[in-house]
């Protein structure tokens, strides 16, 4: 066991956890029963006898009375700044069809006059593309603006395109549309972030002091899941987020990734390498994000063939070899970058630009989201060393025997290829899992257990408990580039750590689910406590 000298420079904890059963995901010692921490770092992992000679008057321990300690649970794609915005308003995700959304909106608490929503499900409109017509009758002429459950979309009122001034179509430099009808007016329904952003530049917007709170509240609420980290998917309010993580200690450790979006020169390649560079307490910026396409319910995913309506044939990037530039750009600067695919030929297309950087083990990039790709893309993953990214929990959104929107627009083969997070497994890839909060929850535990129990049209066998729970951990660890440093409970790694009432990996997907959390440690401080 590696002495404390040689890590903190001195034998006295600050915490020690005792009592427990400590997965640690560490080939040189998988098991121990106790951990001790100090300055923020593991420096001793064993029995109780082991880490007895490490408590000093001014070491807090902690007897987890049996409880199950694994390396802190990290989100590998979340939106918990951001998501603040998306998540403003009336939540619409238990909508299931016309009348019920009709009902929720006539309900609805005005913001600054505005009726806003968000988490609707495209299956809703019952396979009748979303207009404002269905809505209108239940706003008494307020101005609405409701996202859609992907994020990708939303469905806005004739009064939020007059108090935006959008009248007709409008171009932009990224696959976006505002949807019109044959006369040339807008139906309400603007699909990706240019078009909608028309109308969100108007959105009533909350008082710092609100958003402050809500934003701990929310991070704070995180952590009572167990979760110790998030993998930040956009760059979103960073100055919130520093001035609070200035003010307080923040309750999870956040890594960020700023959009690169068609148009970039290089200047602005530039710009996104010198923003790495920006951190703080339990922060910092680290990749950056792209977009190869959109949705599928949207039909702005990009196929190799397209969808039932006739569309998803075109790249988020209109000239998709400007993305592959930008991500030769970055990569030879030693940024990582994390690209939004979803169909079958964005996932390729990736691939082909890691595959022409060249072998570089140090450097990993990673794919997000991949719903549906055919045998011989599976196996390029680990070939290739690209990190897959996945949240079993938007399978959620889809059905069995593919009835909803999802699969309609598929097809019935790619439909049966859905979310292949088992199979990548299986092919050698490293999995990271994550919720993509606020698209779904970010409760940890249901990411552990989704992974292991495939739902509506996901394929193929789930996860292990062990799988999932790596990639919250270890698998997470690796997209990050801090493999050496976090994902396992040894000495010299990162003092995240969780503490669930019952073995994560050995307990049933439901009891996971339900699995009280017992402790939570971000860099050695205790966040959560049961």
């Amino acid at each position: 066991m590696q002495h404390s000298k040689s890590v903190a420079g001195t034998s006295v904890a600050d915490l020690v956890l005792t009592g427990a059963r400590v997965r640690t995901l560490d080939p040189a010692r998988p098991s121990a029963s106790a951990v001790a921490v100090r300055d923020g770092v593991i420096v001793a992992v064993g029995d109780e006898g082991d880490v007895r000679d490490w408590r000093g008057a001014g070491t807090e321990v902690v007897d987890l009375g049996g409880a199950t300690l694994v390396p802190g649970l990290t989100d590998a794609h979340s939106h918990p700044v951001w998501g603040l915005e998306m998540a403003t308003g009336a939540d619409l995700s238990g909508v299931r069809d016309l009348a019920e959304l009709r009902a929720a909106l006539a309900g609805a608490e005005r913001v600054d006059g505005w009726i806003i929503g968000w988490g609707l499900d495209h299956n809703a409109f019952g396979g009748r593309p979303p207009h404002r017509s269905l809505i209108e009758d239940a706003l008494g002429g307020a101005p609405a603006f409701l996202r859609l459950y992907d994020g990708h979309s939303a469905l806005v009122s004739g009064a939020a395109l007059t108090a935006a001034g959008v009248t007709g179509p409008r171009d932009f430099p990224q696959r976006s549309e505002v949807v019109c009808d044959s006369e040339g007016r807008p139906t309400g329904h603007l699909i990706e972030h240019a078009a909608m952003d028309l109308v969100g530049e108007v959105l009533p917007r909350l008082p710092y002091e609100v958003r402050r709170a809500r934003l701990l509240d929310l991070l704070s609420g995180m952590a009572a899941t167990g979760l110790t980290g998030a993998h930040v998917m956009d760059l979103g309010d960073v100055d919130l987020l520093a001035a609070v993580a200035e003010e307080t200690v923040l309750p999870l450790r956040l890594r960020f990734a700023p959009w690169c979006m068609p148009g970039a020169d290089r200047d602005t390649l530039d710009e996104l390498v010198a923003t790495q560079a920006r951190r703080g307490r339990n922060w910092r910026v680290g990749g950056v994000k792209f977009f190869m396409d959109g949705t599928v319910e949207g039909g702005t995913a990009w196929l190799e063939h397209a969808d039932c309506h006739g569309q998803g044939t075109d790249a988020f990037w209109p000239d998709p070899a400007q993305y592959a530039a930008a991500v030769r750009h970055l990569h030879a600067a030693g940024v990582r970058t994390a690209t939004h695919a979803i169909g079958d030929a964005a996932v390729r297309h990736v691939l082909d630009t890691v595959e022409s950087l060249g072998a570089d083990a140090f450097l990993r990039h990673r794919i997000e989201h991949i719903e549906t790709v055919p045998d011989d893309t599976v196996t390029r993953f680990a070939r290739l060393g690209v990190v897959a990214s996945m949240q079993p929990q938007h399978a959620a959104y889809t059905r069995a025997d593919h009835t909803d929107e999802w699969s309609r627009r598929l097809g019935p083969d790619r439909a049966a290829r859905a979310w292949r997070i088992r199979d990548l497994r299986d092919a050698g890839a490293y999995v990271a899992l994550g919720s993509d909060w606020p698209i779904a929850g970010y409760d940890a535990r249901t990411v552990l257990a989704t992974a292991r129990v495939p739902r509506g049209a996901s394929s193929g066998s789930g996860l292990t408990g062990l799988m999932a729970l790596e990639g919250l951990t270890s698998h997470a660890a690796v997209a990050a580039g801090e493999a050496k440093v976090a994902g396992r409970i040894a000495p010299g790694y990162r003092a995240d750590l969780t503490a669930l009432t019952l073995d994560p990996v050995t307990a049933s997907p439901d009891e996971v689910t339900e699995a009280p959390v017992r402790l939570t440690v971000v860099a050695g401080r205790v966040t959560h406590r049961a």
